[in-house]
């Protein structure tokens, strides 16, 4: 006899999958959160544990309470297991453990699969998992060793392995949770611990995908048999170069006579660029975000917009959105007919999609901007004592919706309905506006009726 409830979940559409399993494992967390011995003083309010549920989940790193100090071991477990998860895919962890229970997988949560870690159909999505775990299982445990180095000298033995764990996982997945006070400002002139989050972080963005097609491409033992590096692989990782360089520089010239000033050169250096790193989609910090110059939190906003890689543990737009943008314009500016990258055109409707994603989230950004704002105007939400709220909270919404974690310092001090309005970006951040948007209007194409064209001046 067939269990109803798994036969029944088979024929659930896969974006509908993939939204509903990030919903219940937020929702699990949420209860968990609010046990007695999940914090220190006995239990927090509802909304603060669904929110710091929905950010571990959504892998964000935004909190309305002090992690460190807030939750007890139990909690922060809670925490750490919700960002591994969250950061794999729920989906992924899921599909794992049917398999190794001998249960069968439908053609719907291959489907899923496929569209979270694959841009072309493979019939070997089952190794690529595979290939997932083991990748990600050997990157926090080096990490995690580098880290163990470092904060033993601070900590004893078993604190300092318990950092290490906690904040490797938590780079990796691009999460940006820490249990200090201040995150990581105390590291911030040690090379070791900038040097092993930043790798974590970027392997952790960079997207599955990409580094299984690195992976096959170097084990190769001959040069002519090596396959060859595929379009998005290419994109993503000279997309990743191009915004950690511009970042690391532009952080550097920006904040030269501000925040690095009287500081020594390694110093200065590792600030730059452990801040262009991880403003992109992990939300650790090494310095005060709230001190930064206008300038540099616009260019931090532009990056973090632009998070993360597909198929990876991170959120916002993409990389290689911006990249196709990039590519759009200049085809434009040329007037060619086709986009073309690394020799390659890219198809029409997916240039089309880019476009359409990018207005869509933009205007997104801007409605919950426009919300929390008149919800502050309107209500009783506590003041926030800076000169420039409204980057303030811009800062905040760009950052829930590119899953990043950094913060102005507003987080603590949104309203209630400014945190749901938060917890929504960072969810549909994580799961992706094409995902949600299957929920909202569904996954047809509309024929509609053609009508002849007429012109209209634009410019």
């Amino acid at each position: 006899m067939k269990f109803a409830p798994y036969k029944n979940l088979l024929k659930i559409h896969p974006a509908t999958l993939i939204i509903s399993s990030f919903a219940g494992l937020i929702t699990i967390g949420t209860l968990l959160l609010k046990l007695p011995m999940a914090a220190a003083a006995g239990q927090i309010p509802l909304i603060d544990a669904v929110f710091m549920a929905a950010s571990a989940v959504c892998v964000t790193g935004l909190t309305v309470v002090d992690t460190g100090n807030c939750f007890t071991a139990f909690g922060q477990g809670v925490i750490l297991v919700l960002i591994q998860i969250g950061g794999l895919g729920v989906m992924t962890v899921s599909v794992m453990l049917f398999k190794l229970v001998g249960r069968s997988i439908g053609f719907r949560q291959r489907k899923a699969l496929q569209d979270m870690f694959a841009h072309t159909p493979r019939k070997d999505i089952f190794h690529l998992l595979k290939t997932i775990f083991i990748f990600t299982a050997i990157a926090e445990s080096i990490g995690a060793g580098l880290l163990f180095i470092y904060w033993l000298r601070f900590f004893p033995a078993e604190k300092a392995l318990y950092l290490a764990v906690f904040h490797s996982i938590s780079a990796f997945s691009n999460a940006g949770f820490s249990v200090f006070s201040d995150n990581l400002c105390q590291a911030r002139a040690h090379w070791l611990p900038n040097f092993t989050l930043c790798l974590l972080i970027i392997l952790g963005g960079i997207g599955f995908p990409v580094a299984n097609d690195v992976y096959y491409r170097l084990k190769s033992s001959r040069e002519n048999s090596r396959p060859r590096l595929s379009v998005q692989t290419k994109v993503v990782l000279t997309t990743t170069l191009v915004l950690i360089v511009f970042g690391a520089a532009g952080f550097w010239i920006l904040e030269q006579p501000h925040i690095l000033a009287g500081r020594s050169l390694s110093e200065a250096l590792l600030i730059s660029v452990f801040q262009s790193v991880t403003c992109r989609t992990a939300g650790f910090n090494t310095v005060d975000i709230a001190r930064l110059t206008d300038a540099t939190l616009m260019m931090m906003l532009v990056l973090m917009f632009f998070g993360a890689s597909p198929g990876s543990c991170g959120g916002g737009i993409k990389t290689t959105s911006i990249a196709l943008i990039a590519a759009f314009t200049v085809s434009r500016i040329r007037k060619k007919k086709r986009v073309s990258l690394f020799k390659k055109s890219i198809p029409a409707e997916t240039v089309s999609r880019c476009v359409s994603l990018i207005l869509v989230c933009s205007s997104l950004i801007g409605v919950i901007l426009f919300l929390i704002l008149a919800g502050n105007s309107l209500g009783n939400s506590p003041h926030v004592d800076m000169d420039n709220h409204f980057m303030a909270y811009l800062f905040e919404t760009v950052s829930a919706f590119g899953t990043v974690g950094l913060s102005m310092g507003v987080t603590s001090t949104l309203s209630l309905w400014g945190k749901c309005w938060i917890i929504a970006l960072m969810f549909i951040g994580r799961v992706g506006v094409l995902t949600f948007a299957y929920i909202v209007v569904g996954g047809g194409i509309a024929s509609g009726i053609e009508y002849s064209e007429e012109n209209i001046m634009i410019g």
